[in-house]
């Protein structure tokens, strides 16, 4: 499988993007100078395109599926996009406040942490459904990286298309989620405009 191993805050400073989206509490010092080149109108919607795709960590190759998927149903096919972007069951995990990022949501997926409506589910790009209980399965529950990542994302709001009990463990799915309730820097229609031409 492909692994992007550019260094996370480098590539932030590239797409003019704040870890924080990530969930990444360093910053850089460094400035990104770029040159006074004027950006073309292609370069703005391949920036988009490039911000997205390493916002949820998702190939170029599935998130072309998710835009073709996006371009069939109805409805503004950008806010679309977003919604499966969002749906995926790594991104629900990072959202609850299971894991710190993406990345760690997405890993613990793969190693099997958590069960979707009872069942355990492995796959980071599963798309969860509106209702859908997501949680953390026994026998992760007691081990201690579980109680740091709940330390550090006590504080993280969750987004009110999601309810999180951590208490109990489980995260619900009440509602799909609107264009404004997702909080990610990211203009889809330049991204549209690009797949569409």
């Amino acid at each position: 499988m492909a692994v992007n191993r550019v260094p996370v805050l480098k590539r932030c400073r590239s797409l003019g993007l704040e870890p924080a989206y990530l969930g990444i509490s360093k910053s850089s010092d460094r400035n990104l100078i770029r040159s006074s080149r004027k950006v073309s109108e292609y370069g703005l919607q391949m920036r988009e395109k490039q911000k997205a795709k390493f916002i949820y960590g998702v190939l170029e190759k599935p998130f072309r599926n998710y835009y073709k998927k996006a371009d069939r149903m109805k409805g503004q096919t950008g806010e679309n996009l977003m919604r499966f972007l969002e749906l995926r069951l790594d991104n629900v995990v990072f959202r609850l406040g299971f894991a710190r990022t993406r990345r760690e949501a997405r890993q613990m997926v793969d190693h099997k942490a958590f069960t979707v409506n009872g069942r355990m589910v492995n796959i980071p790009s599963y798309s969860v459904k509106k209702g859908d209980v997501v949680e953390i399965r026994e026998k992760a529950r007691g081990s201690q990286h579980i109680k740091d990542i709940f330390e550090i994302t006590a504080d993280r709001t969750v987004p009110a298309w999601l309810s999180a009990d951590q208490e109990n463990f489980k995260g619900i799915v009440e509602e799909l989620p609107t264009r404004d309730q997702i909080d990610v820097p990211v203009n889809e229609m330049l991204i549209v405009e690009l797949y569409s031409k």
